[in-house]
């Protein structure tokens, strides 16, 4: 299932949905002519979405589904924090596995929240690359270095965001807790939300890492690589949002 995932995310993500778009426009030309507007289309997709000011109309509206945590409700009961991949292999570490720089936004903000609240912290995070360590150990490894926080429980076999939720809630619902604060970024939270949700578990959700807030210069409005990863991010939050509301209930029983 993983393999499926993957390989469909390479043809309908950037920048390889795009090159199959042209592709297909030269490939049709010689019959129909007209046809040579899917490969124009796809240039034109292609340096709209990779600057940061076109990544905002796939971003803006996926941000805007959630607002920053006014405060800490005092009826939460823990802080869930959910993996964003990992940096491997870091030399300066002793070439430990590190977080990726997601990853470590949402621990940084977790680590704030932890200190204002006292609440006990859950990381969750298996292994969908392979690696021997769970991304959750790494998580845990660096809210103790880099910020000095205890991590209560690590949640190690979930490869998914969908996994995340279906693994955490017998932790948390097994220690009698049902409303948690949910970290990570603002593009990923409604999902993660639904995904919370679905298991049976309260959800407050304390997003991090909002883009559309950014102040707009005028790099922002050129081709770059971070304007397309912005952008392939959002656009693989849509897909992910689509096919959990089109795939069965999850089931709770498992």
């Amino acid at each position: 299932m993983l393999i499926f995932s993957a390989l469909a995310s390479t043809v309908l993500l950037f920048p390889l949905n795009v090159v199959l778009l042209g592709a297909l426009g030269l490939l049709l030309r010689r019959r129909r002519p007209e046809a040579l507007w899917l490969s124009w289309t796809a240039v034109t997709l292609l340096l709209v979405f990779s600057t940061r000011a076109g990544a905002l109309l796939l971003v803006a509206p996926l941000e805007a589904q959630t607002t920053p945590l006014a405060s800490i409700p005092p009826t939460a009961q823990a802080i869930v924090v959910l993996s964003g991949a990992r940096l491997s292999n870091a030399p300066e570490y002793a070439h430990q596995d590190k977080p990726g720089f997601l990853t470590l936004a949402r621990l940084q903000y977790a680590a704030r929240l932890h200190r204002a609240s006292g609440l006990p912290i859950l990381v969750t995070g298996g292994k969908p690359d392979g690696s021997v360590e769970s991304e959750a150990a790494v998580m845990a490894r660096s809210l103790r270095d880099d910020f000095g926080v205890a991590t209560r429980w690590q949640e190690q076999a979930s490869d998914t965001t969908a996994d995340n939720a279906r693994l955490t809630a017998p932790i948390l619902l097994g220690t009698g807790i049902q409303r948690v604060l949910l970290v990570t970024d603002a593009m990923h939270m409604p999902r993660a939300v639904r995904s919370f949700r679905a298991q049976g578990i309260e959800v407050i959700p304390a997003p991090t890492v909002f883009f559309s807030s950014e102040r707009l210069t005028l790099n922002d409005w050129l081709p770059g690589g971070e304007g397309l990863r912005r952008s392939n991010y959002a656009l693989h939050e849509w897909i992910g949002m689509l096919w959990y509301a089109l795939r069965p209930a999850p089931d709770k029983s498992r």
